[in-house]
């Protein structure tokens, strides 16, 4: 049973009129098959429609043969006439991006000869994926090129042309198509075989944005937005580069050499920091020398200087250096190091005793306990019992 497909004879149709043909209870719902559909089902890198037939929702659209299927979340009487209601915002976005990535790729074959080996529309961005090198630095010249062709609102032309006229053109395409192939071009900038939806023209695109390039298996990846979504994501941006720039007291397109110098400013006052840090630790370690056992808790110690204090302690100490560092409400963080014994009974001993988790070498042991100040000194004071 074929299924009138609307939606390539007229792709901007967003309700229409059908008779159910068959609805059938499938996993998910009921599939419903009509004798024509606008809604466009899963496929070529193009997700299906969603919307209403009737009182009924859409949840999805796939192809099955030359059936389309829709997936409905109640029952339609075969027979019946029901008016169909596509999800316009989605779809539209959609053809934006589908004649979006064509441009682009179309731009990309006739400039370094690569192919579009792979084709996804998120629902935040597109990627594609091509058969060679796109350099990084190039993406704003393509950028620049493909917007331009955008403002031209160049003409969409889909149709199926007869097997001479097929023969003729060079068309892009994955692999060997038989006929009849569904063939879409946009004048002076791409000719593929696709069987997805477009717009009319490529001004209904508005905007183009080439968000980055990255390796990906031998070749390179791209990832960009079209129309509505590149709206979203330069809209966001803005935002965010706003917040940046108040922050930072800089102009808006000042932001990154602003937040360069505040990087160099807190290395600056990080190095300052670890120096002073490293003074008080071996004061600290002095205040220990020849101490059998030491346990000491400092406020506010990440991991790294809870390692560096617990091995100067213990250089200087006898027996094995414990630090810990947190509070009563969250618990506290340790680090144990020894110079001379193993720690691992130890550890285990105090992980039993103070609700905590960890290990590590011979020499040193690491990890958190939920236990209250009080009862970790309680614990050292009982091993020295």
């Amino acid at each position: 049973m074929v299924t009138g497909k609307l939606y390539y004879e007229n792709a901007h149709l967003r309700q229409f009129e059908a008779r159910v043909l068959t609805c059938g209870k499938a996993e998910g719902g009921y599939e419903v098959t009509l004798s024509a559909t606008a809604f466009y089902p899963e496929g070529g890198g193009q997700a299906g429609d969603t919307g209403s037939l009737g009182n009924v929702k859409v949840t999805d659209t796939r192809e099955r043969g030359e059936e389309v299927v829709h997936l409905c979340d109640g029952p339609l009487e075969p027979g019946t006439l029901v008016t169909g209601t596509i999800n316009w915002e989605p779809r539209f976005q959609r053809m934006q991006s589908h004649s979006g990535e064509h441009m682009v790729s179309g731009i990309i074959h006739s400039r370094y000869g690569w192919h579009n080996t792979g084709f996804h529309m998120g629902a935040d961005c597109i990627t594609i994926d091509f058969d060679g090198v796109v350099p990084q630095k190039d993406l704003p010249e393509i950028e620049a090129q493909v917007n331009g062709y955008v403002w031209q609102n160049l003409p969409i032309r889909c149709w199926y042309p007869d097997p001479e006229e097929l023969a003729r053109l060079p068309y892009r395409t994955k692999k060997q198509l038989p006929w009849p192939v569904r063939i879409v071009e946009i004048p002076g900038v791409d000719l593929c075989a696709c069987c997805g939806t477009h717009v009319e023209a490529t001004g209904e695109i508005g905007l183009i944005k080439l968000l980055d390039a990255v390796n990906f298996r031998g070749g390179t990846r791209i990832q960009m937005a079209c129309g509505a979504q590149a709206f979203a994501i330069l809209n966001a941006a803005y935002g965010q580069n706003k917040q940046v720039s108040q922050a930072f007291s800089a102009r808006m397109e000042e932001t990154g050499a602003a937040a360069r110098k505040m990087n160099e400013i807190l290395a600056a006052q990080k190095y300052q920091t670890v120096s002073i840090q490293r003074r008080l630790f071996s004061a600290i370690g002095e205040g220990c020398r020849g101490r059998k056992n030491p346990v000491c808790f400092e406020d506010n110690l990440d991991g790294a200087a809870l390692g560096e204090l617990a091995e100067t302690i213990s250089a200087v100490s006898q027996g094995f250096a414990a630090v810990f560092t947190g509070n009563d409400q969250q618990g506290y963080q340790y680090c144990i190091m020894s110079t001379s014994q193993d720690l691992r009974p130890l550890g285990k001993q105090m992980n039993q005793a103070l609700a905590g988790r960890g290990g590590g070498k011979p020499n040193c042991q690491q990890g958190r306990v939920g236990a209250k100040r009080q009862e970790i000194e309680r614990f050292f004071q009982f091993l020295e019992a």
